[in-house]
């Protein structure tokens, strides 16, 4: 008898407690990813988005014009130098229905027009990546994979058709952010996720295509949008539109 109890294997009981504690483990490995990633996107938001939308305030309040205006003549847009299509800004603002050209830095420090607007102005640079690259940054998507986030400021005219949906005005346009991050982004500033509404919204990748959806469902979708998606491949970026106040 004593030798056929030694030889027997585990009951139900035993097992159905190891399987437990492997769910609680793996529950728990998904709970700290969730909480690592909130963290990190709070962290972009904080260290980067947060410290451009100041550094643009304080650019307003100490120069008395926005960043790339004239500032013998302000028009009150971003990068009203620019602007070819501002001629009649001061005398008809109402015949204004075209968009400003974005601002936006290129990566190599002698042509960082933007980053160069601010450091004129005698305002500190958000850190960035770094030196020269200070509106960029760079995070992990949920595949763990990195992406680069920049930010650009662009005046935007009232929409001209219902597809135009990114609002009027002065806004910071945010790159290369995962539908994960932008949702995420939206609920924090906006209150709720609405990607057609209130002062986040989602932009359109070049020209005039304002688009009228809300932010991709999906977040593992690769970059070549293939049928054959994996849970390795980096996520697809998509764009979004900040208001400014001023």
């Amino acid at each position: 008898m004593k030798s056929r109890r030694s030889k027997s294997g585990f009951t139900l009981v035993e097992m159905a407690l190891v399987l437990v504690v492997i769910g609680l483990i793996l529950g728990a490995v998904s709970i700290g990813k969730d909480m690592q990633r909130n963290a990190e996107y709070k962290k972009f938001k904080q260290k980067f988005v947060d410290q451009w939308v100041s550094a643009y305030n304080q650019h307003y309040d100490r120069m008395g014009y926005l960043p790339g205006d004239d500032p013998a003549f302000p028009t009150m847009t971003v990068y009203g130098l620019q602007h070819d299509d501002l001629a009649g800004l001061k005398a008809a603002p109402t015949a204004v229905d075209e968009n400003g050209d974005e601002f936006c830095d290129t990566g190599v420090v002698a042509t960082n027009i933007l980053s160069d607007a601010f450091l004129e102005a005698g305002i500190a640079l958000p850190p960035g990546r770094g030196i020269g690259s200070e509106s960029r940054y760079l995070y992990l998507d949920s595949n763990g994979n990195p992406q680069q986030a920049q930010v650009c400021f662009q005046w935007l005219s009232a929409a001209t058709s219902t597809t135009q949906t990114s609002g009027v005005g002065n806004v910071m346009i945010v790159k290369g952010l995962t539908p994960d991050l932008a949702r995420f982004l939206d609920s924090i500033i906006d209150g709720q996720v609405d990607a057609q509404d209130g002062n986040f919204r989602h932009y359109g990748a070049t020209g005039d295509a304002r688009v009228a959806l809300d932010w991709p469902a999906g977040n593992n979708r690769n970059v070549g949008n293939s049928a054959d998606v994996t849970d390795v491949e980096q996520v697809i970026v998509i764009n979004a539109a900040l208001r400014m106040n001023q």
